[in-house]
């Protein structure tokens, strides 16, 4: 007897057909939102920057600076006197400095258009930085000793180079990634002498331009120091010298003579020096006197305290001269001037000569003032303020202030009765 087969029904195929309708549209779904993440401008961006990085070809380029030498070291030995000059020889040498990175670099005009108003973001805290560290570490009150031992000009121009070379890979480095727009570091570069931006602005910009600079500076130096003696020069002397500091230091110095890195013959030299240093005010400088009658008050204004006069008086204490190394008298009068310099920097740091000045100045100035300002009242008195503190018009009167609010720099003593 013969076994009936089932029929098939449609119905046993639906579940299957259900679950390929379903797969087809999850494949649909997950194709769709794939295509849109990789046509996003940002993701293509992304994945081309991790692939590839920024391709650069440098290029070889001469840095121009455009600084014309002999106005630059004149700016440079009295940067209190031309400030604004300065300000501008900064902004014009970072400039260059700027465009040179860019011509190496081998950038579009485009990016080249973009460096000045990029630079001129951060020109206002940079001018200030130069400034104040220049500043602080060139003495520009000595400039006639400087001019004596031949230094004054070279001086100016190593502490420049030291200053900028402080600030110039920050700002370079940091204008070329945002004209770049590197984000994650990436930079593949090819082509002659390939260094990254700090590099090329140090190596190949500010160290020449400081080599030519101090070749000028030698033979500015050298006829400064020539002609200062020589000249007749007579002015008036308005000077209140209200400290003086004396103090005695050595300085022990070996001068070898050496072939191939091995010393064949030394000089010994030792010299201790006295040092005298008178520090006060320059009363030609914003000196005034003045009177607020509605508080019986008689201001005496006086300039910042700076040093009136050093004088430096050198001994020979030890002098062991090598059978074959002789003695330099570069290098004598270097040593010299640094050791008057050492002198100068203890006085202000250590000693606090400035301070000293403007505690000496009250006392000596009610001294001399004193009985003028007591015949003018019983109720009045003498104040005395220096020039570089913020000080209310005498005309207008003055808000009662505590004594930690009054000024460091001022003060204010009552007249005997």
């Amino acid at each position: 007897m013969a076994t009936q087969q089932p029929d098939a029904s449609p119905s046993s195929d639906a579940p299957n057909l259900g679950r390929q309708v379903l797969f087809l549209a999850l494949i649909s779904i997950v194709g769709v939102l794939l295509f849109r993440l990789l046509t996003s401008d940002n993701v293509v961006t992304d994945v081309l920057k991790k692939a590839q990085g920024i391709q650069l070809t440098y290029v070889p380029a001469d840095f121009k600076p455009y600084l014309d030498e002999e106005t630059t070291l004149q700016i440079l030995s009295a940067p209190e006197k031309y400030r604004k000059e300065f300000d501008d020889l900064v902004y014009h040498f970072n400039l260059s400095l700027l465009y040179h990175v860019a011509n190496r670099m081998n950038l579009d005009d485009s990016l080249k258009r973009r460096l000045e108003p990029e630079y001129r973001k951060h020109h206002d805290y940079l001018k200030d930085l130069y400034f104040n560290d220049f500043v602080s570490l060139k003495d520009t009150t000595a400039s006639l000793y400087e001019q004596w031992y031949r230094d004054n000009s070279n001086q100016a121009v190593r502490i420049f180079r030291e200053v900028a070379g402080k600030y110039t890979c920050f700002f370079v480095t940091h204008i070329i990634a945002t004209l770049l727009k590197v984000s994650d570091g990436q930079l593949m570069a090819k082509g002659r002498k390939v260094d990254n931006p700090c590099g090329i602005a140090i190596n190949e910009a500010l160290i020449p331009m400081a080599e030519r600079l101090q070749t000028k500076a030698t033979i500015r130096d050298f006829s400064a120091s020539r002609g200062m003696l020589r000249d007749k020069v007579r002015q008036g002397i308005a000077e209140l010298a209200t400290y003086e500091l004396r103090s005695r230091m050595g300085l022990d110095k070996t001068l070898s003579y050496k072939i191939f890195g091995i010393s064949l013959s030394q000089t010994d030299i030792r010299i201790e020096a006295m040092s005298v240093i008178k520090a006060g005010f320059k009363l030609d400088q914003n000196f005034d006197v003045t009177l607020n009658p509605r508080r019986g008050i008689v201001y005496v204004t006086l300039p910042p305290p700076t040093i009136l006069s050093h004088e430096v008086y050198p001994r020979m204490d030890k002098l062991d001269v090598g059978f074959l190394a002789g003695i330099n008298e570069e290098e004598v009068n270097r040593n010299l001037n640094e050791l008057r310099r050492q002198f100068r920097e203890e006085a202000i740091e250590n000693d606090r000569i400035l301070d000293r000045a403007r505690e000496r100045a009250d006392s000596v100035l009610q001294l001399l003032l004193g009985p003028l300002v007591k015949s003018m009242g019983k109720n009045y008195r003498l104040e005395v303020r220096f020039r570089d503190t913020h000080m209310p018009s005498p005309e207008q009167p003055e808000a009662p202030a505590s004594p930690a609010q009054k000024p460091p720099a001022t003060r204010q003593r009552f007249v005997p009765q």
